[in-house]
């Protein structure tokens, strides 16, 4: 979820409880749109406030963690620290709902007469900003400079008048009254929480499905039901309360911060409590700053990898491509070798009963003594009958030499589609950058990628996933191919358990049983997580194969992470780990 007007609202409550009094005593810039202020607070602490004008993760928060910055530092910053440093925060508002947070500080000039200023936080996405201004609304410098050329709505340089720019005819939800909303709902012909959001400021589409919840609407409805239903009256009057309800907890700063989590990963957060979604999905925090620091981190680590991974992704799937391609080729010739035997019996057919065929005769009619069948058996009228059947034998020889070396081929390009499926995987795992190296190293040792130099194998540092059952006992699970192997046959006991998804790309996972017969829960748990750690991730069911790991063998000359086993159990289990408690790697 973007940063919308409530979650501002949410901020500035905590920013005004925390900063207001306090001093600026350190500016940092440690990024191109970031800045990182330190501030001396009335009570003697120190707290730090870092802003983020990303076009793509705008962002404010407090935070206890520092950022190292540039040698030099950029112009914007040192422009910042001639005006602020040591000023006094005095006030922080936000203008209605708006993606804006204000900071107003004062401090003495060169003169040493006090002066006002204030540094303008837009958080709006791809229009995010950093402006300081003057106390006449002059703009003295922003983080990003906008011309005329690149918006034709306003101009952000210096010596411009600095104002909020008004693009859409959207209301004041703080000034909400009710007629004003009934004609709002009803002139927009669009789903009922899209209009919520296209009318008022400061809603973001995840807050209007809560409103439309919390009013017992179905939000992907049109708005037409108000107007053309018996009871649309009473529904629009029922959404405009719980839209009072809501703007009033605004009003007074009653927030309730939160992360939504699926499958463990972060996926919305909310300033305030969100009913719409099951309670053991949420995360509830004290502090705004904290949620925002702690999804951002998540969110921030997941983009990260994703970036870096992308060149490998790119290599993976350009030989997943065309070794499908080879394999449905393949496949197609397979399928013509099927006429093969048909010939064979084309042949010992007319080696019996050729001398029944009249010179010049296009076919003969004879009995398959195999399927005592009369068959029509094509032939050549400029050959004989055993000239005929030793051109049918001809076709079955190099059919069946066709098929066996398509037989072997087959099986190698398919073995090569199942292993690129499974790194796949493991890059779709992947959370640090020493698990992309211990992925790279595989790709490289399998000829996808050539080693620079005359470099040997890197040493690795990164670690199987380590959880702990409901009931106790340790599960482990690989990140990669190599971890897979290192696992099933290194690390784990003949008694322990091994898991893994039947037929799909996925993790090996491991149970130490520690000799002890494990409860259903802890199988039903290694199941999950097996299941979760596949190409299988967001199916509602996955089939799981489990079997004690003296059962998994290692085929000679087998590649990275492939098994064979043939005892074996199976269950049918969801992808849900949000119960099972995660370890870190010791």
């Amino acid at each position: 979820m973007a940063f919308d007007g409530i979650t501002i609202a949410a901020v500035a409550k905590e920013l005004c409880t925390t900063l207001v009094g306090g001093r600026i005593y350190k500016i940092a810039q440690p990024e191109n749109d970031e800045l990182l202020l330190t501030i001396k607070t009335t009570d003697g602490g120190q707290k730090r406030l870092l802003i983020s004008a990303d076009a793509s993760l705008p962002f404010i928060y407090l935070t206890e963690t520092n950022k190292p910055s540039p040698m030099t530092a950029p112009g914007f910053c040192m422009l910042l620290r001639k005006h602020l440093q040591n000023g006094r925060i005095i006030a922080i508002t936000q203008p209605g709902l708006e993606r804006i947070i204000q900071l107003h500080v004062e401090h003495l000039n060169e003169m040493g007469d006090l002066c006002h200023k204030r540094l303008i936080i837009e958080l709006m996405g791809k229009h995010s900003n950093l402006i300081f201004v003057n106390e006449e609304d002059m703009i003295i410098d922003s983080i990003k400079h906008i011309s005329g050329m690149v918006s034709s709505v306003r101009e952000v340089l210096p010596g411009r008048t600095y104002f909020i720019p008004q693009t859409t005819e959207k209301q004041d939800p703080l000034a909400l009254e009710l007629s004003s909303f009934c004609s709002a709902m009803k002139s927009k012909n669009m789903p009922v929480y899209k209009a919520l959001y296209s009318s008022y400021t400061g809603l973001s589409p995840l807050i209007a499905h809560e409103l439309c919840y919390r009013a017992g609407i179905d939000g992907d409805l049109s708005t037409a039901c108000f107007t053309e239903t018996p009871d649309g009256e009473e529904t629009l009057i029922r959404l405009y309360q719980s839209f009072f309800k809501m703007i009033e907890q605004v009003k007074t700063g009653d927030f309730s911060p939160s992360i939504i989590y699926e499958n463990g990963s972060p996926v919305e957060y909310a300033p305030l409590s969100l009913t719409m979604y099951a309670n053991d999905s949420i995360k509830s925090f004290d502090s705004i700053s904290l949620l925002l620091e702690q999804y951002y981190a998540e969110k921030n680590m997941i983009t990260r990898i994703r970036q870096k991974s992308s060149d490998l992704r790119r290599i993976v799937q350009t030989a997943l491509e065309r070794n499908v391609r080879k394999y449905d080729l393949q496949l197609k010739q397979m399928t013509d070798t099927e006429k093969k035997d048909k010939y064979r019996i084309y042949g010992e057919l007319l080696n019996t009963y050729g001398y029944e065929a009249a010179p010049g005769a296009r076919s003969l009619d004879a009995m398959n003594y195999y399927t005592n069948e009369m068959i029509t058996i094509p032939l050549d009228p400029l050959l004989s009958a055993s000239e005929n059947a030793k051109r049918y034998f001809d076709k079955y020889g190099k059919l069946k030499r066709t098929y066996e070396a398509l037989s072997q081929l087959t099986e190698q390009v398919k073995e090569e589609i199942d292993h690129l499926e499974s790194i796949q995987t493991s890059l779709d795992i992947a959370l640090l950058e020493d698990d992309l190296a211990q992925i790279k190293e595989e790709l490289i040792v399998s000829g996808y990628i050539r080693r620079k130099g005359s470099s040997r194998k890197n040493k690795f540092t990164s670690k199987p996933f380590h959880y702990i059952s409901r009931d106790g006992f340790h599960i482990y699970v690989g990140k990669n191919n190599y971890q897979n192997d290192e696992l099933t046959f290194k690390f784990a006991n003949g008694n322990d358990w091994w898991f893994h998804t039947k037929g799909i790309p996925g993790s090996h996972v491991i149970v130490k049983s520690e000799g002890a017969v494990l409860p259903d829960s802890t199988f039903e748990d290694a199941a999950r997580l097996a299941a979760y750690y596949s190409k299988a991730r967001g199916q509602e069911k996955v089939e799981i194969d489990y079997t004690e790991k003296k059962n998994v063998k290692k085929p000679s000359g087998g590649k990275p992470g492939f098994v064979v086993y043939y005892t074996n159990y199976s269950m049918m289990i969801d992808t849900d780990i949000s119960e099972i408690q995660q370890l870190e790697n010791k």
